[in-house]
């Protein structure tokens, strides 16, 4: 009797524990149809207990698929780590086994140039997306609770929801990200659980999980399309094109709930569509508002979240037609965290996420009628803008550089940006475009919003401070020849994927020589790829002509050298080699029968330096920063497929330093790097190798002398230290001198091995810092310097322009020993965007151990 008691008292509290944790939820959307577990059921937790691993999201997700013939299971993509991307495709069964029908339906809504005024025969098409940042958690949760609720309840305006709207639920954008803080969330979990905002449950380790697998944040990636849950995902979209794209995210523990409308753009002419941030915000904010004020959470709207950047997740589809949405919610960070106002919990986060996702819905399905009629209407009216504009086109192309090329228009097919051949040349500006090597992009065209992103530049902002970049001009990027046109040029066919391809000359075989231009964007692969084959290789420091194919050939410094008689390989061997890496990296080799130049330097000269084998060790953990170490590691290991060893700093005092011949330090403090460390990284340099400095990690460089450099320093009279501003304006008064992302002009020293490469001696380059490099003393050693009048585009106030940024220098190189140290002011790998400036940071990679200052 009395353990039948007992027994009833425990299944009572877990029947009731159970209960409540559905009804904090969803318990208005009852009943439920028993056949579809619950999350609670499935994962054996109650929702908000733990954080929930991706494969046991992809399980229940599944599971849903299949015991429900109101959902669809949708792969779309893996991630680095092979974690699947997945959508799940929840309406009624008659929209379901009508998809592709109904589909094509929401398409020519979209793509057929005609008006449409009845669009009763079509459900509204919703993107509900979750957790792009792997460590803001609560999204992912909410999203297995709206499956569900979707799913299995019988309420009747949940079928309403069904038969009215077609829902992609995408509950885990991020997954590799979400798992590194999942694992460490629930690691250290307490029991009971644990509060205090210091205990290691809140505070994850470097370098965290809010990035992807090379560390990248994802929310940053969509106009960039660097990544490949990136590229998997614009694929999607411009497979469906939804009306409603939902964006969860969170933010400071201390803070509420966030959503839209947003801060204004701080563009003054921004690119999005009024009606966007106008009455479409409005029509949806209605239902947020009704929605929280009835379960009482606090929220705020319009104060900050800018949508200046059209990259994120909740901008990128307000220029494809769509009404893209921001949630941000006040995060736990682990499972229960203190905060001024008291505990905020795991299952309170996730309630909100939750409530809003419903709320979303909701509002798609009241203001079906408008939101189809602003979709219809989105790419009609950017043609009929583009033919008011009086620029009708741009013109690009990089004449020495076929890989960039190609990566530009690969980027522009992404977004469905129509690129064609040019016709015949034409020079513009005194500006020549071979038809050969150039492309042509109408602006009359669906994306003309797209196209404007891309090459359009600013210098009048409404604001002054910026949410995040303030420039974006991807052809500037990809340091991209470019002119906007008044008249259409003749042009030819349109490229595609599959026509965007790169011809090879015919190669042959020599038994003398072979030689590679250094123009080309992955030049440093085949180098890699030349050296791991065991070929010694040399580089040209001095330009030089010669006869190839009976034709002359004019190389430039950085030109490869690969002599057929100081091999190690056979002939045979070499010519396989050879013609292997060109043909893996699409790159010219040229073959030469004789060593005799016809102008410049003969092939026996020594001003042929033989190159040495990069060996290269990056520092991580710590201070670092890990955005600008992933960018690193992508761009060598993707790109360039070359190795590099991530060290953590915790270790630095017992590495073996013989090892490497190359060190990178990225943005970071380093304040493990005591005394001993500095002098012992010091000696390495002088004994003949190369440390790379990026941004913060220069100045630390000087502030510690470890080099004989210095920064800019502004002395600010004493009549502006004394004016008086308005404390309710400090924000804005101190957020305009950060310099948050804009691009400027630098004079490159082409002559020097770190501009190797380079044929224009101004070079756009993108900063977002405020790391002011004094030119150095020795007049060698100042390789990039930013111009007298160097703004491009992106926003700087004058103070900083005229009393830092133009007294300062971009990149110098300083000499210590033997050795030396590359210093990068300026971040040549940002977001991995940047193909323009990528090849300054590999000749500091492969050409430092040439460099000899005098």
């Amino acid at each position: 009797m009395t353990n039948t008691r007992t027994l009833l008292v425990i299944f009572t509290f877990f029947f009731s524990y159970f209960s409540f944790s559905q009804s904090y939820f969803y318990n208005e959307y009852a009943p439920f149809n028993k056949n579809i577990p619950s999350p609670e059921e499935f994962l054996e937790y109650a929702i908000g207990d733990y954080h929930t691993r991706h494969d046991l999201v992809v399980a229940y997700i599944t599971k849903l698929s299949e015991v429900s013939n109101n959902a669809i299971l949708q792969p779309y993509g893996k991630t680095n780590e092979n974690r699947k991307l997945i959508n799940l495709v929840i309406s009624s069964e008659k929209n379901l086994k009508n998809l592709e029908n109904l589909k094509e339906k929401h398409l020519q809504v979209i793509h057929k140039n005609i008006d449409i005024k009845d669009f009763s025969d079509l459900p509204i098409f919703i993107n509900l997306g979750y957790n792009v940042h792997g460590n803001e958690p609560s999204g992912t949760e909410a999203a297995l609770l709206t499956a569900y609720v979707l799913l299995a309840s019988e309420h009747p305006k949940v079928k309403e929801y069904l038969k009215e709207a077609i829902i992609f639920l995408d509950p885990l954008i991020n997954p590799d990200g979400r798992d590194r803080h999942t694992n460490w969330v629930n690691t250290f979990r307490g029991s009971p659980l644990i509060a205090d905002k210091y205990d290691i449950e809140h505070n994850e380790a470097w370098p965290r999980g809010r990035t992807n697998h090379y560390w990248f944040d994802l929310n940053r990636d969509l106009l960039l399309a660097v990544q490949t849950e990136s590229n998997a995902k614009l694929k999607w979209y411009h497979e469906w094109y939804p009306n409603v794209v939902t964006d969860f995210h969170e933010m400071g523990t201390n803070s509420t709930f966030f959503f839209e409308p947003k801060q204004l753009s701080a563009s003054l002419t921004p690119v999005t569509p009024k009606e966007n941030y106008t009455v479409l915000n409005d029509a949806f904010a209605k239902f947020f508002t009704a929605d929280l004020d009835k379960i009482k959470s606090l929220y705020f709207t319009k104060e900050k979240y800018d949508a200046t950047y059209p990259g994120y997740g909740s901008t990128y589809g307000d220029l494809q037609g769509s009404l893209s949405l921001l949630f941000e919610q006040a995060s736990s960070r682990g499972h229960i965290q203190e905060t001024p106002t008291g505990n905020i919990t795991f299952k309170f986060t996730i309630r909100n996420q939750f409530v809003t996702s419903f709320s979303t819905i909701k509002a798609a399905i009241s203001n079906k009628e408008l939101l189809y009629s602003y979709q219809n209407n989105f790419f009609r009216s950017s043609i009929d803008k583009a033919s008011e504009s009086k620029i009708k086109g741009y013109v690009f192309g990089d004449d020495y550089d076929k890989n960039r090329n190609k990566s530009f228009i690969d980027l522009l097919l992404k977004h469905k940006i129509k690129v064609y051949d040019l016709e015949n040349d034409i020079t513009v500006e005194n500006k020549k475009y071979r038809k050969d090597k150039s492309y042509f992009v109408p602006t009359k065209q669906a994306q003309y919003l797209m196209v404007r992103t891309m090459f359009e530049t600013y210098n009048k902002y409404r604001d002054s401070v910026f949410y995040d970049a303030s420039s974006w001009s991807l052809a500037n990027f990809y340091n991209m020849k470019y002119s906007s046109l008044k008249k259409t040029p003749q042009y030819k066919s349109e490229l595609t994927s599959k026509t965007n391809k790169i011809t090879l000359e015919k190669f042959t075989r020599s038994n003398y020589a072979y030689l590679i231009s250094w123009d080309d964007y992955y030049a440093p692969a085949l180098l890699n790829y030349l050296h791991n084959k065991g070929v010694i290789v040399k580089t040209a420091t001095k330009p030089f002509k010669v006869s190839v194919k009976n034709s002359s050939q004019q190389l430039e410094r950085g030109s490869l050298l690969i002599a057929v008689g100081i091999q190690n390989v056979s002939e045979e061997s070499l010519y396989t080699i050879l013609k292997e890496a060109s043909e893996k990296y699409n790159i010219n080799i040229n073959a030469v029968k004789t060593g005799f130049s016809l102008q410049g330097i003969d092939l026996g000269s020594s001003n042929f330096i033989t190159l040495e084998k990069p060996k290269a060790m990056m520092l991580v953990e710590g201070g670092v920063s890990a955005y600008e170490a992933g960018e690193v590691w992508h761009l060598l290991e993707q790109r360039m497929q070359m190795p590099i060893s991530k060290v953590p700093e915790r270790i630095f005092y017992r590495t073996d330093l013989r090892k490497y011949n190359v060190i990178i330090m990225v943005s970071g403090y380093y304040n493990l790097l005591n005394e001993k460390s500095r002098q012992k990284l010091k000696d390495w340099v002088a004994q003949g190798n190369t440390l790379i400095t990026i941004r913060t990690a220069s100045s630390w460089a000087i502030r510690n002398k470890l080099v004989k450099e210095k920064l800019v320093v502004h002395k600010n009279s004493t009549k502006d230290s004394l004016v008086r501003l308005n404390y309710g304006e400090s924000r804005e008064h101190l957020g305009r001198n950060s310099i948050g992302g804009a691009i400027f002009k630098v004079d490159l020293d082409t002559t020097h091995p770190i501009g190797y490469g380079y044929h224009n001696r101004e070079l756009p380059i993108y900063k977002n810092n405020r790391v002011w490099l004094a030119p150095s003393k020795n007049k060698f050693s100042t390789v990039a310097k930013y111009t007298k009048n160097p703004h491009i585009d992106g926003y700087i106030t004058k103070e900083n322009l005229d009393n830092y940024l133009t007294k300062s220098a971009s990149i110098i190189v300083n000499q210590i020993g033997k050795g030396r140290v590359v210093m990068f002011a300026d971040n040549p790998n940002f977001r991995g965007a940047w193909y323009g400036t990528n090849k300054l940071f590999m000749n500091a990679i492969f050409f430092g151990s040439i460099i000899n200052i005098p």
